[in-house]
């Protein structure tokens, strides 16, 4: 069976043109030529942040948090970035951290100059529990790590109840 009877006749201008199409070098040469820039540049990356968002410029840092009855703790990686670049916004429901990176690199050598420049920007929104005491926040940054200590107040402690289940 030819695979074109399975495409909808909408969507096929005319034989004519399928087979004038399959007919032509040309055609084939340039498939050819997208398939091998296709698989030339796949995985490159462009960007200094190549991660989630993929590689012209954002990225989503990795994030790690936990929780217990006083704090929440957050721990956020942004490799080769400085506190200067890094803004954290915190509002009763959630924590903003926005940061961009600008890096240039310049190598002179006998004979050769080389420059990169790379610039990437990221902006991440963490839904935060109720009860976040959000003037008693804390943030420190060292060698790439951000860490962040969220204290609860004493209210949010103690609105839970533990309700027994009975057997029947």
């Amino acid at each position: 069976m030819d695979i074109k009877n399975l495409v909808p006749s909408i969507w096929r201008r005319s034989d004519h043109a399928m087979r004038h199409r399959e007919e032509n070098p040309f055609y084939a040469l340039q498939r050819e030529m997208n398939r091998a820039f296709d698989d030339f540049f796949h995985g490159f990356s462009l960007s200094p942040f190549d991660t989630v968002e993929g590689p012209f410029g954002s990225f989503m840092p990795t994030l790690d948090m936990s929780e217990n009855d006083k704090e929440i703790n957050i721990r956020v990686e942004l490799p080769g970035m400085d506190e200067k670049d890094v803004e954290i916004f915190l509002t009763e429901d959630a924590l903003t951290i926005k940061g961009e990176k600008k890096e240039e690199k310049e190598d002179k050598g006998r004979g050769y100059y080389h420059m990169e420049r790379s610039y990437g920007s990221f902006n991440r929104v963490v839904p935060l529990p109720p009860g976040v005491d959000t003037e008693h926040a804390e943030a420190r940054f060292k060698n790439g790590l951000l860490h962040l200590t969220l204290p609860k107040r004493e209210s949010a402690e103690a609105k839970g109840k533990k309700i027994p289940i009975k057997a029947q």
